[in-house]
């Protein structure tokens, strides 16, 4: 997988997100996962 390059107010607000020792990674599947039920849903209620 290619490295991601992040800005440092991107990194802060992950920072803020992040629950105890969570990686980034866990973060990001989150937020993903998030998102995915969100659009289903909309598509869905639409």
């Amino acid at each position: 997988m290619p490295p991601v390059e992040l800005e440092a107010e991107t990194i802060e607000r992950l920072d803020g997100l992040r629950v105890e020792d969570e990686s980034y990674d866990e973060l990001v599947t989150e937020l993903i996962n998030i998102y995915e039920t969100s659009e289903l849903t909309l598509f869905h209620a639409g």
